[in-house]
């Protein structure tokens, strides 16, 4: 038993999962792995498993699954959810309100990773895009504080910028994401000054542009899928049609160019690339042998990019999980060559799950459509003119968040007639559930309403809007393909599943949320999480259940 092991042991009357580790002799886990698959809905397990033979097998079939695990709140995007997952704590609390969000003093849309501060750093000799850092995020993440308190390694990996910033968070080793033209992978002067030799040497030697002329054809037999090719509504990217195969040769230039670097993203040679360069990384860099845990985490864009363009009834989603089995097959493989099978723990859930395709939902006579948020703000502005006769109200409709004007809002309440005209305006909206005022969302997150509750706890002061709505099931903003960012289950409900050291195997009914995954990554190496919201998953650590349940 190594000394660290051996002082959290002494420590153990404070934590039930290291009391269990302890009872057992072993030792906490060398390596802390966080993946995320992005979009991945929870019912995709008993869709898809049948044609599992890898890691995503190996996750449901050995690890511990719980089944009722949901997202809580209403903006289920994806800067949100990996903040979540990277902290444990709900968007009240960690800050990150959505994707973006409208600011009042610039009155401009900024994303949820700007910071005039920080500065792109190329890998490979190209240059990167955009200034992106964790300044946003009020709370440490898992990755923080494992830095802080035990002077951890953190490597976190994605396609996008805001994935892989929100699962390592202010600090981490090597954090890394491709450029918005998919041509660089990039980090932020926020994380290094210096381009990481290991990222830089791995880059370098495996082009992204490797992939070019690749073609993605099925990878299973074609009576194993569940729906017809062509399915009604999707939008391919630039260069592919509806159906198998899907080509990489980007707008038939004869080399990369744009749309090459789009069609690689929504590729499963994305989520292959990223699986090999994790794996190569914790070579490199010696992941999982000093004596303290180190973490790393991997955020897999594509099903999210596939999923918006194809929707979940397609045959691109099911083959690109089909695909992202045999890839998480072979980095656990790789782990335990490298870190040992016993020595390592793995986390896996999504940041969000995805609503059919409206057009596939009406089609079969089921409810949904496309909210047009264009005309929700003239409607409001209209209300405002004829009322006023000032029509400029409404500044911006942004997701779920409707922001008014400066001292506009503030005009709206002192005027109650006119607050009336514009919420029954705005609930009569074809797709809109519930509407909701900001100042009655600040007390609302035990609320028994569940669409209020929801909003509440996604509500974050200063950046979310001064009304917030709820659309209905199958009803989203999205003009093309299908979306995210409901309350509604299809949204909400994701995988939660553990597997490796310190993990006590099976199905466990518990009422869980993805805030929950920190903490109990946490309890198994003896890091606190002060700010953290989620409890630990005694279930799944084989210690007696958290008494201390979040807010949900």
């Amino acid at each position: 038993m190594r000394l660290r092991t051996l002082a959290a042991c002494l420590l153990a009357l404070t934590s039930a999962a290291l009391f269990t580790s302890c009872a057992r002799n072993t030792e906490p886990p060398r390596l802390v792995v966080l993946l995320v698959v992005d979009q991945m809905r929870a019912d995709y397990i008993d869709r898809f498993e049948q044609d599992w033979t890898g890691g995503l097998k190996r996750l449901v079939t050995k690890g511990a699954r719980f089944p009722r695990a949901a997202y809580p709140y209403l903006s289920t995007v994806t800067c949100v959810g990996h903040a979540t997952i990277g902290t444990g704590a709900l968007p009240f609390v960690h800050g990150i309100a959505q994707n973006t969000w409208y600011d009042r003093n610039e009155q401009q849309v900024v994303p949820c990773t700007a910071d005039p501060q920080a500065n792109p750093i190329g890998y490979a000799g190209r240059t990167g895009s955009g200034n992106d850092s964790a300044a946003a995020l009020k709370i440490p993440t898992l990755g923080d504080e494992m830095r802080r308190e035990q002077h951890s390694r953190v490597v976190s990996l994605s396609l996008k910028a805001r994935s892989a910033i929100m699962l390592a968070g202010h600090s981490g080793n090597a954090v890394s994401w491709l450029s918005e033209s998919g041509e660089a992978w990039q980090t932020s002067s926020a994380y290094t000054q210096a381009p990481v030799p290991q990222v830089d040497a791995y880059v370098t030697a495996h082009p992204v542009e490797t992939d070019y002329a690749k073609v993605w054809e099925r990878l299973l037999p074609i009576e194993r899928y569940l729906h017809l090719d062509a399915g009604l509504g999707e939008a391919p990217p630039a260069g592919w049609g509806s159906t198998f195969p899907h080509p990489l040769r980007g707008g038939d230039t004869g080399r990369p160019d744009p749309a090459f670097y789009q069609q690689w993203e929504e590729s499963p040679f994305a989520d292959a690339y990223l699986g090999q360069m994790a794996a190569g990384l914790v070579e490199s860099m010696s992941l999982g042998k000093g004596n303290v845990p180190d973490l790393l985490a991997v955020s897999f864009s594509t099903p999210d990019l596939v999923g918006h363009a194809f929707g979940p009834n397609s045959q691109e989603v099911q083959d690109v999980y089909a695909r992202l089995d045999r890839t998480i097959g072979a980095l656990l493989d790789r782990l335990d060559a490298l870190v040992g099978a016993d020595h390592y723990v793995v986390a896996l859930s999504a940041d969000h799950g995805v609503t059919e395709i409206p057009e596939q939902l009406e089609s079969r006579g089921a409810e949904g459509g496309r909210f047009d948020a264009a005309r929700l703000a003239l409607t409001v502005n209209t209300i405002a003119a004829d009322m006023t006769g000032n029509g400029a109200f409404v500044a911006r409709v942004n997701y779920n968040d409707i922001y008014f004007h400066p001292q506009k809002y503030a005009e709206l309440l002192r005027n109650p007639r006119m607050l009336d005209a514009v919420l029954k305006s705005i609930a009569e909206q074809p797709g809109v559930a519930q509407v909701f005022r900001a100042e009655e969302l600040q007390d609302a997150r035990t609320d028994t309403d569940p669409l209020k509750r929801a909003a509440a706890l996604s509500y974050v002061p200063g950046r979310s809007g001064d009304l917030v709505i709820a659309l209905k099931p199958g009803w989203m903003s999205a003009a093309t393909g299908t979306t995210h960012g409901s309350a509604n289950p299809d949204d909400q409900h994701v995988p939660v599943l553990f597997y490796g050291a310190g993990i006590k195997a099976g199905t466990y009914n518990d009422a869980a949320t993805p805030a929950d995954i920190a903490p109990t990554l946490a309890s198994l190496i003896g890091v606190t999480l002060p700010s953290a919201t989620g409890h630990v998953l005694g279930s799944a650590v084989g210690a007696a259940p958290d008494a201390t349940a979040p807010q949900r």
